[in-house]
C-alpha cells in the first residue's frame, strides 16, 4: 500500500512539473537584448529587476541569459534578457546576439560621455544586424541617476539623441531601482506592439491570398 501511494505521489508530481512546463512554455516570450559599453550597469539593472538585488562590482566576462515570468498589462508573459558583455573581445559574436532580440535596452552611464557616444555605434550595429525591420523597439536608458553629483550627460543631450532615433529616453538606477521596471515593461510593449502589427499583416496576406485564389477557381468555372 506504500508502494501504491509512492508512486502515485510520484506520478502526480511530474505530471504537475509537466503541467506547469507546459503552461509556462505557452506564454508568450519577449526577448531582450542589452546593450553598452562595459561598465555602465547593464547586470546591475538585469539583476535588480530579476532578484530585486543591486549588485554594484558585477562584471561578467560572457553573455549571461535570464529569464522571468511578469504580468503585462494583466497578462502572463515571459521576459528572457541577454545581458551583453560589453567589452570590444567580444564585438564578433555580438552580431549573433542582436540577431536573436526582439527589442533592445540601450544602457549608457550619465557619467561617462564615452558610453553615451558609444550608443551609436552599438545603434548602427543593431541596425545592421536587423536591416530587414522597418521599426525596432528600443529604448536609450541613461543608468547612474543617483550620482547626480558626478553627471557628465545631461538629460537635454540624450533627449536630443533619442528624438533624432524616435525612441524613448529613460533615466535610470540600478541602486535605487528608479525606473528599472519601466525600462523592461516600456520595452516588452514595444516588442508586443510590434508583433501584433506583424501577425495582422501577415494574416492579412495570407487572407489576401486566399481570395485570390477563390476568385481564380470562379474564372476558370
Amino acid at each position: 500500500m506504500l508502494a501504491v501511494s509512492f508512486c502515485f505521489f510520484f506520478w502526480s508530481t511530474k505530471v504537475m512539473a509537466a503541467n506547469k512546463s507546459k503552461a509556462q512554455s505557452s506564454l508568450v516570450l519577449h526577448k531582450v537584448i542589452m546593450v553598452g559599453s562595459g561598465g555602465v550597469g547593464k547586470s546591475a539593472l538585469t539583476l535588480q529587476f530579476m532578484y530585486d538585488e543591486f549588485v554594484e562590482d558585477y562584471e561578467p566576462t560572457k553573455a549571461d541569459s535570464y529569464r522571468k515570468k511578469v504580468v503585462l498589462d494583466g497578462e502572463e508573459v515571459q521576459i528572457d534578457i541577454l545581458d551583453t558583455a560589453g567589452q570590444e573581445d567580444y564585438a564578433a559574436i555580438r552580431d549573433n546576439y542582436f540577431r536573436s532580440g526582439e527589442g533592445f535596452l540601450l544602457v549608457f552611464s550619465i557619467t561617462e560621455p564615452e558610453s553615451f557616444s558609444a550608443t551609436s555605434d552599438f545603434r548602427e550595429q543593431i541596425l545592421r544586424v536587423k536591416a530587414e525591420d522597418d521599426k525596432i523597439p528600443l529604448l536609450l536608458v541613461g543608468n547612474k541617476s543617483d550620482l547626480e553629483d558626478r553627471r557628465q550627460v545631461s538629460a537635454d543631450e540624450a533627449r536630443t539623441k533619442a528624438d533624432e532615433w524616435s525612441v524613448q529616453y529613460v533615466e535610470t538606477s540600478a541602486k535605487t531601482r528608479a525606473n528599472v521596471d519601466k525600462v523592461f515593461f516600456d520595452l516588452m510593449r514595444e516588442v508586443r506592439t510590434k508583433k501584433m502589427s506583424e501577425n495582422k499583416e501577415k494574416n492579412g496576406k495570407k487572407s489576401g491570398k486566399k481570395k485570390k485564389c477563390l476568385k481564380e477557381r470562379c474564372t476558370l468555372l
